[in-house]
């Protein structure tokens, strides 16, 4: 009868403390976005911090602080970006610990417009990604986004609009050590917001978003302040 309590107790500890994801629980992520330009330059700068939770506000699932350098080529509808991002990510749960990862990216962002008032952009980026107690990786990701005003012709200011992206990662390496393996499928992120133009420089946006990894699929809503100056 011992052998059999310890052999259940060495079972059921670690699916305690454990946490399993609550994927009916709405989460939500808070987003400030930034860029800028310099004058009478190709070049400006780029960044976001996010802060991410799995309920609505408390516990860490992700902060995310992101920089880089932009070049727009004369003559062409593209920005490329050289930069650098830290992540700190938390476990599910009442566990305040975290785990750190650093990451170079590279992305190339070509902006369009369909009619007068559908506009487009697309956004090709690579990441390499060291995360703490795995091997280096590499990643790309692949984003669509539409933002379509309902009021006006332009996304200045006083423009309400809808807003709206798909994102798909896929990792180019499925062995991450201490005998791990990870799908080439990493997520999906698809977006549905309602948005304002407080100025021609600053905008609001309200939604949800629904991201499916390999393992869960979760909600979150989306609070995101986005800025050009």
């Amino acid at each position: 009868m011992r052998l059999v309590l310890y052999g259940l107790l060495a079972v059921l500890l670690p699916m305690a403390v454990c946490a399993q994801v609550d994927e009916e629980e709405l989460g939500a992520w808070y987003m400030y976005m930034w860029t800028t330009d310099f004058e009478q330059s190709p070049y400006g700068l780029q960044g976001d911090i996010q802060y991410r939770n799995w309920d609505r506000i408390g516990d860490l699932e992700q902060l995310l602080i992101r920089g880089g350098l932009t070049w727009s080529p004369e003559g062409r509808r593209v920005k490329y970006t050289l930069g650098y991002a830290y992540v700190a990510s938390g476990a599910y749960g009442p566990s305040s610990a975290t785990s750190d990862e650093s990451r170079l990216y590279q992305e190339a962002l070509i902006p369009g417009r369909l009619g007068r008032r559908v506009y487009l952009t697309h956004r090709i980026r690579l990441e390499q990604r060291w995360v703490e107690d795995q091997d280096f990786r590499t990643r790309v990701r692949y984003f669509f986004a539409l933002n379509v005003p309902f009021n006006q012709d332009t996304l200045g200011k006083g423009a309400v609009y809808l807003s709206y992206y798909n994102e798909l990662f896929l990792n180019l390496e499925r062995d991450i050590g201490n005998d791990q393996r990870v799908d080439y499928f990493d997520r999906n992120r698809a977006y549905l917001a309602l948005g304002y133009s407080l100025t021609d420089t600053l905008r609001l946006q309200w939604g949800y978003m629904f991201q499916k990894t390999e393992s869960i699929g979760k909600g979150q809503l989306q609070f995101n302040l986005m800025h050009s100056f």
